[in-house]
């Protein structure tokens, strides 16, 4: 089988920092080489692959202001479709744009659904409902409006990510800095609990973060400490004694929380989007409602077990598994069409 996997160009695939679409192109692509797929990855120039790449965009336009995304994104796009025909399927991660060339093309084309940025881009979804095969990445994030081949959720290399049974005294928050994380939240979980919490993560609103998030930064009881990248992000995750989620929105996946438990650490995290489906309560972390449940559940963390964390992970979120799932999907739609 040749498959061809469509990243996003906003970031290196895979990401040197934030980039969790990108994250899991490049997890899908070399689960799959190591199938013995023969994989072609498109992505940046500068982006790292076990099987063949191609691009035409030489870096991240989220780094690089002369970059202009909607050309980039045009040509990266037609990059591939013009040459559609050497595969026999292709793996859409770029969201709607790629839909629109679906019918142009006689290669049968797979689109997971990272989540859904506004309502403005449902046309496209559901113009293209009957003719493409949708993978959802949870059952929470499914549009009523369309139908979708299966859900298969995200997967991770157990051997990037390093078991601690020992955790050092402090919280963690994991993620993006925006509100919809809740990084505020988190730092008043701390607050009220008195644990010192390590914040990590690419500031994507700078007006939040400076209103209500630098002003806690004193490295003591507060730090910031960036946008982390793979090894520092194992490091913090592996050591924290739980990493806070407060989200403030029905979230499609965590990839911060399935690699939270892949190195034993249990998660607390506000029951809403795809939570419940990720995390065990009482068993994997906590699922609560509010600030208050956050800071009893943080006075329950020795009732988890952080080898019960590892193991729920392994077995539910392994690159095997989302691989596997991945190739059933392509040959059923390869049979399909």
């Amino acid at each position: 089988m040749k498959a061809a996997i469509l990243s996003s160009i906003a970031w290196r695939t895979p990401p040197e920092g934030y980039g969790p679409w990108e994250q899991v192109a490049s997890n899908i692509a070399e689960g799959l080489v190591a199938l013995g797929v023969d994989v072609t990855l498109f992505a940046t120039a500068n982006s790292i692959t076990e099987g063949k790449l191609a691009s035409i965009c030489p870096m991240p336009y989220e780094e690089n202001n002369n970059i202009d995304p909607k050309v980039w994104e045009c040509l990266h796009i037609s990059h591939l479709m013009e040459q559609a025909s050497q595969f026999d399927i292709i793996h859409n991660h770029f969201d709607f744009l790629p839909l629109t060339y679906s019918r142009l093309i006689d290669t049968p084309m797979i689109t997971t659904i990272h989540g859904f940025s506004s309502p403005g881009i449902m046309p496209v979804y559901k113009k293209y409902n009957n003719s493409s095969a949708y993978i959802s990445i949870s059952d929470t994030d499914r549009h009523s409006e369309l139908s979708y081949l299966r859900t298969i959720y995200h997967g991770i290399d157990p051997k990037h990510f390093s078991f601690n049974e020992i955790k050092d005294d402090y919280l963690l928050f994991f993620g993006r800095i925006h509100p919809h994380k809740g990084t505020h939240i988190a730092i008043e979980i701390a607050r009220l609990t008195g644990c010192r919490l390590v914040i990590a993560g690419l500031i994507q609103d700078e007006m939040y973060f400076d209103e209500l998030v630098r002003p806690y930064i004193d490295n003591d009881k507060v730090q910031y400490v960036g946008n982390a990248g793979p090894s520092l992000r194992n490091q913090l995750l592996g050591k924290a004694k739980a990493l806070l989620h407060p989200i403030c929105f029905e979230e499609p996946f965590g990839l911060s929380v399935i690699e939270s438990m892949m190195c034993g650490t249990p998660v607390i995290a506000f029951a809403r989007g795809s939570m419940p489906e990720l995390i065990i309560d009482g068993t994997t972390g906590y699922l609560v409602n509010d600030t208050s449940d956050a800071v009893a559940a943080i006075k329950k963390l020795k009732n988890i077990s952080p080898y019960a964390c590892r193991e729920h992970a392994q077995t539910n979120f392994s690159l095997k598994q989302m691989t596997g799932d991945y190739l059933e999907a392509y040959k059923r739609v390869i049979e399909m069409r």
